[in-house]
């Protein structure tokens, strides 16, 4: 009976049960709601991670791999390639004590008098090249003027990067680096080569070269330096008096040298040059980790950046161009580097008002239609430029890449509407015996016409061989070049 009765009070127990259920506890509710919260930030957590881990593995893959010039060079566009086939390479000397830059030009038009006239010199702006001039350099020349591009070191196809002795062992994290640079010119399994040919770990081959190594640094110059490429460029190729085109921040970069130069220019054109030396191009998405990666791994990308900052019409190959050449041999980090010693607090009234160029004749070429402030901030600079008169045009902050035919016609026409430049031909000295012969033949009555036609035939030699002193040189990247002087 005991056992019925257990059973019966259990049996009870259960309705009373149903008939007042407990409160459940306020954990459970609470936890459930905190996982519904954390998951949304779980998500994106896992997602950031996750997309961070891909891009850095894809630099790291990426910068692992041997830096081969001549491998760089035939990887690139077609387009490119001819562009370089198309100019020379001159050597300019930045500071003492150091090997020269190569410094990449490429010219157009009429090269002798009285034909060529008027040399042109275009200067390039932040992120640039000679390259994005190419239609420019086509359409000037019809106009009767030769016109000359230069990439400036650390853009284009001159030197991005300089050499640097080092000594001595800097700690772990030297070390380190210098293992990552080994790794970055050799390849990653270059040690493991080396172990499978000689049979033992390279360890003192690599301290040996630890201990005195040379480094290679993005080029940094400032408006000094590259005032004396400039100048170089010019002198080399006996340009002077020129037309300085400055587009961008070129005008950051060259002031100094105008301002120090007067008598080497003839005149000055801005195009799209803001005061501030902040150019088109955004220099904050070169510099930022991952997100310069993104914009210079992905074509479609960059194209974007381009036309949201810089260019109303730029076709997408140009811009891959472009994207290339920033990408290739340390290019990124030197236009960052040169970018940081631009002056920010650059004075533009004050220059041009200066003794020396304010009657230097001037134009400001400037975007109408790519916005309201951008047009005020062309007001400015005509403003701060008495002598200047200012002109616009239709395209972008990347004029040359939008309408390159409607900018050389204005260039061209402000070019011709000065007085013609007179220079002077220097007549080379006549040497010492021939001299004599001269002296001797009005002496003794010989035939003048012949000694003289035997000296003209020794200067034209003279001349020849100033002109044929790159045949056969090799270049940066391996190939044979002889357009030019090359």
């Amino acid at each position: 009976m005991a056992i019925i009765t257990e059973e019966e009070e259990e049996e009870e127990e259960k309705p009373h049960q149903l008939k007042h259920p407990q409160i459940p506890p306020t954990k459970p509710s609470s936890s459930s709601s905190t996982s519904n919260t954390t998951e949304p930030f779980s998500f994106w957590f896992y997602f950031t991670l996750s997309v961070s881990l891909i891009t850095l593995t894809f630099v790291f893959t990426s910068s692992l791999s041997p830096q081969d010039s001549k491998a760089w060079f035939l990887s690139l566009p077609s387009t490119l390639r001819q562009h370089y086939s198309q100019g020379r390479i001159i050597k300019v000397q930045t500071r003492p004590n150091q090997p020269p830059i190569e410094v990449f030009t490429v010219e157009d038009g009429p090269t002798t008098p009285p034909a060529a006239s008027e040399n042109v010199v275009i200067v390039h702006g932040q992120g640039l090249s000679s390259y994005s001039y190419r239609q420019i350099l086509q359409s000037l020349p019809a106009k009767g003027v030769r016109v000359v591009a230069i990439d400036l070191p650390g853009n284009g196809f001159s030197d991005k990067a300089t050499e640097e002795s080092i000594e001595g062992l800097d700690g772990v994290l030297g070390r380190f680096r210098y293992v990552y640079s080994e790794i970055q010119e050799k390849g990653l399994f270059w040690a493991f080569d080396q172990m499978v040919e000689t049979g033992q770990i390279p360890y003192e081959q690599v301290l040996a070269r630890m201990a005195k190594r040379t480094v290679k640094k993005p080029v940094d110059f400032g408006p000094q330096e590259m005032g004396r490429v400039l100048g170089q460029v010019i002198d080399t190729m006996g340009l002077s008096p020129v037309h300085l085109v400055l587009h961008d921040t070129a005008l950051g970069l060259s002031a100094n040298w105008v301002s120090e130069n007067p008598v080497l220019v003839r005149s000055v054109t801005l195009v799209d040059t803001s005061p501030s030396n902040v150019g088109a191009l955004p220099i904050w998405v070169l510099d930022l980790p991952v997100i310069r990666e993104i914009v210079l791994g992905f074509p479609l990308v960059y194209a974007k950046v381009v036309n949201l900052c810089c260019s109303k019409r730029i076709g997408g190959s140009d811009a891959d161009a472009q994207r290339v050449l920033l990408k290739g041999r340390d290019g990124r980090r030197a236009v960052v580097a040169v970018a940081k010693n631009l002056n920010s607090s650059f004075d533009i009234a004050e220059w041009g008002g200066s003794d020396g160029l304010k009657d230097l004749p001037m134009q400001v070429l400037w975007s109408a239609g790519w916005s309201e402030e951008w047009s005020r901030e062309g007001d400015r600079v005509a403003d701060a430029l008495p002598q200047a008169t200012i002109v616009t045009h239709s395209g972008g902050r990347w004029a040359q890449e939008d309408v390159a035919v409607e900018i050389a016609e204005k260039i061209s026409q402000f070019v011709l509407s000065l007085p013609k430049t007179v220079r002077k031909v220097e007549q080379e000295p006549i040497p010492d015996h021939i001299q004599e012969m001269f002296d001797e033949a009005k002496s003794n009555g010989h035939d003048h016409d012949h000694l003289h036609h035997h000296s003209h035939g020794h200067g034209h030699d003279h001349h020849g061989d100033a002109h044929d002193h790159g045949a056969g040189y090799m270049d940066a990247y391996g190939l044979g070049h002889s357009h030019h002087g090359l």
